[in-house]
């Protein structure tokens, strides 16, 4: 009898190790998912209109950046979930350093994307300004 209820207790706690280990299981599993789609850096690729030159320029989100004339600021960058046509998705702040007169205005301030850069776009004389990575 008493050999019985062993068998049946060893029966739940197999169980019970189960359901946990599946539970732990699908929670990496969800924030791995989460992880791949957030990047910490961005890559931005700036061309200078009058010299022709393109500059590929890596920013890691939340610092502050300088080139030439521009102070650039990555905030947060997402990939898209789709492998076959994928989306990038970057919010950037962009002032101009060369205008004194309004140091809280920002050239460009928002969502930029890299498949369509022209549903928001940045608007400067001397530069151009293109999404590329996210990673």
């Amino acid at each position: 009898m008493v050999l019985k209820r062993n068998i049946q207790l060893g029966k739940i706690n197999f169980k019970l190790i189960y359901l946990v280990f599946l539970f732990y299981f699908c929670l990496v599993i969800n924030s791995n998912s989460k992880s791949n789609l957030e990047g910490t850096f961005t890559d931005i690729k700036i061309l200078d209109k009058i010299s022709s030159k393109n500059t590929l320029l890596k920013l890691k989100n939340g610092e502050l950046k300088k080139f030439k004339d521009l102070s650039i600021k990555s905030l947060k960058c997402k990939n898209s979930e789709f492998d076959d046509n994928p989306e990038i998705t970057a919010y950037i702040q962009v002032r101009d350093l060369k205008n004194k007169n309004n140091d809280e205005v920002f050239v460009f301030n928002g969502w930029m994307f890299s498949s369509s850069p022209s549903i928001e776009p940045f608007d400067h004389p001397v530069y151009d300004v293109w999404l590329l990575r996210c990673y």
